[in-house]
């Protein structure tokens, strides 16, 4: 419960459209029902609309650009077998509203699978075991944020090192701190910002060699 809470709200903020938002959830078949229904309810009590409207959680994507991209990711999605739980659709006809969303089961070649949606598209798959989820989560040339919820100690440990990702976090989405460094892997990018790792590219490196 604490992980579905923890990382829909981490999702869904600001609409999705954070670059280290989540973007594919695996979930442990034997929890998988469970942090399904967690999840998808608190995907159901976002309110959308205003910001500045009292109890609003969840506001528009960018641009009707924004629009036209959810709906073919969702349309992608349900071509390639999989089920839409909640959302799925624009919000209203006024603004650029997008319903938080959830899909099932769809394969990880499809694009909601393969591309960044940044938006408020959760697809939420199952894994059997730690080896098979983490070839599958580092098959992707992208690393800049992942994130891993476990009781165990020893996976805390060990999913830390296997996850290809400039950040991880273990039981937390804290990874964007001013005192830590920034900064993604494979095509999400070379170097870091924060941290003392940051202060690298605002230095010159000298050898001098005197014999």
């Amino acid at each position: 419960e604490k992980a579905a809470d923890t990382i829909a709200a981490f999702k869904y903020r600001n609409a999705g459209q954070v670059c280290i938002s989540p973007t594919r959830f695996y979930v442990q078949e034997d929890a998988y029902k469970k942090f399904l229904a967690r999840f998808a309810d608190y995907a159901k009590g976002v309110k959308l609309g205003d910001g500045l409207e009292k109890g609003v959680t969840m506001g528009p994507m960018a641009n009707a650009r924004r629009i036209d991209a959810m709906e073919s990711f969702v349309a992608d999605a349900r071509s390639r077998g999989g089920n839409v739980v909640t959302g799925g659709k624009r919000h209203s006809n006024q603004g650029f509203f997008y319903e938080p969303t959830i899909v099932t089961e769809v394969p990880d070649d499809s694009r909601v699978m393969t591309q960044e949606p940044f938006g408020p598209i959760a697809p939420i798959v199952t894994f059997k075991t730690f080896d098979e989820v983490v070839e599958r989560a580092n098959a992707l040339p992208f690393g800049l944020a992942a994130y891993a919820f476990t009781s165990s100690n020893a996976t805390a440990a060990a999913i830390g090192e296997a996850i290809e990702s400039g950040m991880v976090g273990v039981n937390s989405v804290a990874v964007s701190t001013p005192e830590t460094p920034f900064g993604g892997v494979k095509e999400s990018g070379h170097g870091s910002e924060g941290g003392i790792e940051g202060l690298g590219a605002y230095l010159n490196t000298k050898f001098i060699s005197q014999g």
